[in-house]
C-alpha cells in the first residue's frame, strides 16, 4: 500500500510541475495577450479596449493570484474561457477528446493486429525470409515521417485507387458508415509506425524467452506447439510489450496533431493548433494539461500493473 501511495503522489506532484511550467511559460513570454488578442487584424489596437480586455481576463492581477486562481480552476475541472470566442475551453475539450482517443484506440488495435503475430512468427524463425523482410518494413515504416506517409496514404487510396475519402469528419450518430470510413486513412498512418515498434518489441522479448529452461521442460513433456507458444512463451513475453505500448499511446496523444491536420480530423491536436495560430492561451494550456494528466496517468496505470504482476517492483 505504501508503495502504491509514494506511486500516485509521484504523479500528483509530477502533474503539479507540468501546470505549473504550462503558466510559467505562457505568461512570462514577451508580449501583452489581450494586446496581441485585439491586434490580429493589423494595426495598434485601442489602449481602453486592451485594459477593458486585460480586467476581462483577469490578467490585471498580480502573477501569483492568476497562478492560484488558474490551479484553482483545474482542480474544479475548469479550464477557463477561450479568449477568442469566450467559449468554455472545459467543454470544448470534452467534446474534441473522445474524437482523438477513438483514433488512438483504432490505431492501437490495428498495431497490436498486426505487431504482434508478426513479432511472434519473426521469432520463431529469426534467420527466416519472413523476418529479413518484416525487419525491412519494420525499419522503413519507422524511418518515414508520419505526414509524409499520410500523404502518400491519401494519394493511394483517396486519388488513385478512390477507395477511401480524402479526410473530414462524419459524426457516428448521423452517419456510422462514413465515420468509420473516415477513420481508416489517419489509424491506418498511426497504425503502421506503432505496429513497427510493437513488431520489434514483441520479437525482442521472444527470442529471449523461447531459450528458457520452461518452455525446454514444457516441449519435454510433449505440449502442442502451438500451446507452447501461445500460453507459455508470448504470455511471459507480453509485459514489455504492453509497457511500451501503453506509453507510445500516451505519446500519440500529443503526437497526433499532423495526422489530425492531414486528414482534417477535428480531435484534440487540431484543437491545439488553432490555440497556438490563435495566441488563445487558455485554450493552449487547457489542452497540454489534460494530455499532460492523461500520459501521467497511463504511467502510473503501467506501474500499478506491474506492481500487481511482479513483486520485486514493490521494494
Amino acid at each position: 500500500m505504501g508503495w502504491f501511495v509514494r506511486r500516485v503522489a509521484q504523479s500528483l506532484i509530477m502533474l503539479w510541475v507540468v501546470v505549473s511550467l504550462v503558466f510559467l511559460s505562457i505568461h512570462l513570454v514577451p508580449g501583452d495577450p489581450a494586446e496581441l488578442l485585439l491586434s490580429q487584424d493589423g494595426g495598434s489596437p485601442d489602449p481602453l479596449m486592451v485594459n477593458m480586455l486585460r480586467e476581462q481576463l483577469g490578467l490585471n492581477r498580480p502573477l501569483a493570484e492568476q497562478y492560484v486562481l488558474n490551479l484553482k480552476g483545474i482542480l474544479n475541472g475548469d479550464l477557463g474561457s477561450s479568449m477568442v470566442d469566450g467559449s468554455s475551453v472545459s467543454a470544448e475539450v470534452m467534446r474534441r477528446l473522445p474524437r482523438t482517443l477513438e483514433l488512438i484506440a483504432a490505431a492501437g488495435l490495428l498495431s497490436l493486429l498486426i505487431g504482434i503475430p508478426a513479432g511472434v512468427l519473426s521469432a520463431l524463425r529469426p534467420k527466416g525470409r519472413f523476418s529479413r523482410g518484416a525487419a525491412l518494413v519494420a525499419g522503413t515504416a519507422q524511418s518515414v515521417p508520419v505526414f509524409v506517409l499520410g500523404t502518400l496514404l491519401v494519394i493511394l487510396f483517396a486519388q488513385v485507387l478512390g477507395w477511401l475519402p480524402a479526410g473530414g469528419f462524419a459524426p457516428f450518430s448521423r452517419d456510422p458508415g462514413r465515420h468509420l470510413t473516415l477513420l481508416i486513412l489517419p489509424a491506418a498512418t498511426i497504425a503502421i509506425g506503432l505496429s513497427a515498434i510493437v513488431f520489434r518489441i514483441t520479437r525482442a522479448s521472444m527470442m529471449d524467452v523461447l531459450p528458457l529452461d520452461f518452455i525446454r521442460t514444457a516441449r519435454a513433456k510433449g505440449v502442442p506447439h502451438r500451446r507452447v507458444v501461445i500460453r507459455h512463451a508470448l504470455r511471459n513475453a507480453l509485459m514489455p510489450v504492453i509497457t511500451v505500448f501503453a506509453l507510445q499511446l500516451g505519446g500519440l496523444l500529443a503526437g497526433t496533431v499532423l495526422v489530425e491536420t492531414v486528414f482534417n480530423w477535428p480531435g484534440l491536436s487540431a484543437m491545439l493548433v488553432a490555440g497556438v495560430n490563435a495566441r488563445d492561451y487558455p485554450v493552449v494550456t487547457g489542452v497540454i494539461v489534460v494530455v499532460s494528466a492523461f500520459y501521467i496517468g497511463l504511467n502510473l496505470l503501467v506501474d500499478i500493473i506491474y506492481g500487481i504482476t511482479d513483486p520485486r517492483v514493490r521494494k
